[in-house]
């Protein structure tokens, strides 16, 4: 844990302001304060005391750098916990958006993929989120066709999609991949016009949900970390809020770094259109 306390503060002093806590399932990290798993058969009661899980990693990060955003990523739903929610309200650096795959909205499909959550607990866990944080951006996964999905494995997905209203996702139709174990044991029985049908309704939920939700920030002001020059003009700058929502405004006298507070005023289904009406000093 200290190496990546280490590395944040200097990345701080090469003038980095914002950096990111990346893992495969980054909320089952736990440091055992310097113990080696294979020197102990079961952790001591002064082991679990001293030991570092995802939230108190995220605490003393954003401890260290108040000035710099934090963001992490991938969160897998069996394993994020209250207290990780419970730091991300807390501390205003760590930015306010979770990428939290779900894959289906079938309990049955679930079970067949492995997953280690149920729908319910999916839910569960995407209450508390809304409750502790109720402005978060929330993104997802999710696998269309994957073999043996019924019409009404399809419909759990999109009222699934309906009942946690995402900001955007990923989106995709199940082809095999060699060596999986899903290859192994299940014909890839969903026929391919089906795929595209039901990915097709997906994707199209999606937009309407990601409108909805860049709507919610018309008429208010956002702070934006100026990263690049907007694709579509030269004369705007592109960056994303603290939801990961992408916001482009007029250059002036920004540059790439920046911190800029951003009146909304007008959005697309992916992104924010607005002027800068202050600048939020990074000394």
């Amino acid at each position: 844990m200290q190496s990546i306390v280490e590395e944040v503060n200097d990345l701080d002093a090469k003038g980095y302001k914002e950096v990111t806590l990346l893992g495969q399932n980054v909320d089952s990290y736990l440091w055992y304060g310097g113990g080696l798993k294979k020197d102990f058969k079961d952790a001591t009661e002064i082991q679990k005391a001293t030991a570092t899980n995802f939230a108190a990693l995220l605490k003393m990060v954003a401890e260290a750098q108040p000035k710099m955003r934090i963001r992490f990523s991938t969160s897998n739903p069996q394993d994020m916990t209250m207290d990780v929610i419970e730091m991300m309200a807390k501390y205003r650096n760590i930015c306010n958006y979770i990428h939290l795959p779900v894959q289906s909205g079938s309990d049955r499909i679930l079970k067949k993929m492995n997953r280690l959550h149920t729908r319910e607990e999916y839910f569960t866990l995407i209450d508390n989120i809304k409750k502790m944080i109720p402005d978060c951006g929330i993104s997802h996964d999710l696998i269309t066709g994957f073999p043996t999905e019924t019409e009404e494995d399809h419909q759990d997905t999109l009222s699934l999609m309906e009942y946690v209203n995402y900001d955007f996702g990923y989106m995709f139709a199940y082809s095999e991949r060699p060596g999986t174990m899903a290859e192994r044991k299940f014909e890839d029985d969903v026929p391919e016009e089906v795929k595209k049908r039901r990915l097709q309704e997906i994707v199209d939920l999606q937009q309407q949900h990601s409108k909805q939700r860049t709507e919610r920030f018309l008429g208010q002001t956002v702070e934006v970390l100026i990263e690049k020059e907007s694709k579509k003009s030269d004369a705007h700058w592109s960056g994303r809020n603290s939801q990961n929502t992408v916001v482009v405004f007029p250059k002036e006298h920004y540059k790439i770094g920046d911190f800029v507070n951003v009146k909304i005023k007008d959005c697309t289904s992916a992104t924010l259109i607005g002027d800068a009406v202050d600048y939020s000093d990074n000394n």
